[in-house]
């Protein structure tokens, strides 16, 4: 035992193990035993791990206005909005493609689809996609019917929602004969079309022509983004203030297609209107319980020669005369308005002239059916929205209702050609009704945006329900309320901001059509658009087979010609100055501010 004891001197090693006070270093080491767990190690890092995770699509919930736009879609009326633009030159098929690529990529909110959805889904759901599903530019077969038949598919073959974008664009080449009027053909034989067509409950004209106008800067090679003409210091086309104009009916006018006598006297002033004019029978917006005047339906009259040459396309897309819709296509003189000092704020604009054209012809028309006579009302698109190259993507109109009387003014130029009916010193009831517009029209476009559609759209679409019962619900108040729905609608896209020039080869745009979806129980839309360099306002009319055949509708434009002429300024000595044959210049085509969208 003793022999062993010298042995114990041996456990003094023990003593190293104050070389354990590195284990301060080990508060670093918690992360070890997470490391182990694969779990924890998720838990510890998941800013470093989420982009390891696979990437999916960003969605959108729908807008109130997609919404209510994706609840009542019939198959027999397809939601479609057709744009058309004229060039002079031809376009490189690959070079045109590649930009109108880049453009959806500078504009990515059109880039997407719509989720499957389920009834009890709680809403409907946009996907945003990184690149296209589908190619949208097409090449038709050139030839002398491939203008007529692109329009057809306009009007009858949506861009469908699960596939990403929602818009066609087709590039229609000569030869192709579709005339616009009896003095010149729609486009030169050397010239292209490009004719794009969109799903209405995805995005609206004027957001799809801000892409195609991006498409053409890239196109012709410029390095900065799409400008837009606007008028300096407007934050939107249909804003609260209007930019200065010129002004609308110079001393000594000189335009290479209206020509004057050089001796024309200076214009008298216009006759002074107070700010408040005197109500005319009838004025005051109709009740909540009024019924609007609707549309006589004319279907007494086969197809025949129209007795204005006009572009026209008619389509069905079911079977019998009561499915799908039809178009026309015509330019028409700008009217004049009478002269204002520069800078000071005309009495009326262009986009108030039509309006109050678009009422005297829906009552005219229902005169002539033999019609009782009932308030005219118009709905007339706003857009709120910049045009610069960072303008909101999708639906960004809102609309109002403007109200006419019961009984329209009588009509001078009917009786009398060749003279305005407001040319005399004293303001007659066309005179006084296209200021009580002007008055209104203003007002319903500096109000602040509220919702779109108005309140019951508003409350449908936030009840909390799954989409399946909120569909039935909107298209039963929708059937509910047919009767109380507008006469009509009016959309004046005014001035398009964009040359839409596509460089040397293609040229600037020359003419350019919008034509917005014309569904029953309003059945009929108008829209007018100008080019940005344009003095002709391009009109499109476009109806329900279920109101209208090809023949009244010929008609109906016909009555809108004769309303928007009326409506012109005519200085009280021009008659006896000008010589035969011979007419006033017109006023500048309004600008985007004087007008909403599709």
């Amino acid at each position: 035992m003793t022999a062993l004891e010298p042995a114990r001197p041996v456990q003094p090693v023990r003593p190293v193990q104050p070389v354990q006070p590195v284990q301060p270093a080990q508060p670093a080491q918690p992360a070890q035993p997470a490391q182990d767990d694969p779990s924890r190690s998720r838990d510890v890092h998941p800013r470093t791990t989420a982009p390891t995770r696979p990437h999916h699509p960003a969605r959108i919930p729908f807008p109130l206005v997609d919404e209510i736009s994706r609840h009542c879609l019939e198959d027999d009326e397809p939601e479609t909005v057709h744009i058309e633009v004229h060039l002079p030159g031809r376009l490189d098929h690959e070079r045109l493609r590649t930009a109108f690529h880049q453009a959806l990529a500078r504009h990515p909110r059109v880039l997407m689809r719509q989720v499957p959805t389920r009834w009890w889904h709680r809403h409907y759901t946009w996907q945003l996609t990184p690149a296209p599903d589908v190619d949208p530019v097409v090449f038709p077969p050139p030839g002398p019917d491939a203008l007529a038949h692109a329009r057809a598919r306009a009007l009858t073959d949506c861009p469908p929602l699960d596939a990403s974008p929602p818009v066609r664009l087709e590039v229609i080449e000569p030869a192709h004969a579709a005339p616009v009027d009896d003095r010149r053909p729609a486009a030169p034989s050397t010239g292209t079309v490009l004719l794009l067509t969109l799903h209405h409950t995805a995005l609206d004209g004027p957001a799809c022509l801000r892409i195609l106008a991006t498409a053409a800067e890239l196109y012709a090679g410029s390095t900065g983004p799409a400008g837009s003409t606007e008028p300096a210091g407007r934050t939107s086309p249909s804003g609260p203030a209007d930019p200065p104009e010129p002004p609308t009916h110079p001393t000594h006018p000189t335009h290479p297609t209206h020509p004057t006598h050089p001796t024309h006297p200076t214009h008298p002033p216009h006759p002074p209107c107070p700010p408040h004019p005197p109500q005319l029978p009838g004025r005051s917006r109709p009740g909540l319980l009024t019924r609007p005047a609707r549309l006589a339906p004319d279907h007494s009259m086969p197809p025949t020669n129209p007795t204005t040459s006009n572009t026209s396309t008619s389509n069905t897309s079911g079977s019998g005369s009561g499915s799908g819709s039809g178009m026309l296509l015509t330019e028409l003189a700008v009217p004049t308005r009478p002269p204002h000092p520069t800078g000071e704020r005309p009495p009326y604009t262009v986009n108030d002239q039509l309006l109050v054209a678009t009422y005297l012809m829906a009552a005219r028309w229902n005169q002539l059916h033999d019609r009782p006579a009932a308030p005219v009302v118009i709905t007339m698109p706003i857009d709120d929205r910049s045009r610069g190259p960072h303008m909101p993507i999708g639906n960004g109109t809102r609309l109002a209702a403007v109200p006419f009387p019961s009984t329209t003014p009588p009509l001078t130029p009917h009786t009398r050609p060749g003279v305005a009916p407001h040319t005399t010193s004293t303001p007659t009831p066309l005179t006084r009704l296209l200021h009580q517009t002007s008055a209104h029209t203003r007002a319903l476009k500096s109000t602040t945006p509220r919702s779109p559609l108005g309140l019951p759209a508003a409350v449908l679409t936030s009840l909390p329900l799954p989409v399946g019962p909120r569909r039935a619900l909107t298209r039963a108040l929708r059937s509910l309320a047919a009767p109380w729905t507008p006469t009509t609608l009016l959309s004046n896209i005014g001035r398009v901001p964009y040359p839409l020039d596509f460089g040397e080869t293609g040229g600037r745009a020359t003419a350019v059509w919008f034509s917005a979806p014309a569904r029953m129980p309003r059945g009929l839309s108008i829209t007018t658009a100008a080019t940005c360099d344009g003095d002709r306002i391009h009109l499109a009319l476009r109806w329900s087979r279920a109101l209208l055949d090809e023949a009244a509708a010929t008609r109906l434009l016909d009555l809108f010609r004769s309303s928007l002429a009326a409506t012109a300024w005519l200085p009280t000595a021009a008659p006896a100055a000008r010589p035969p044959g011979t007419a006033p210049a017109p006023g500048p085509v309004p600008s985007a501010e004087d007008g909403g969208a599709p």
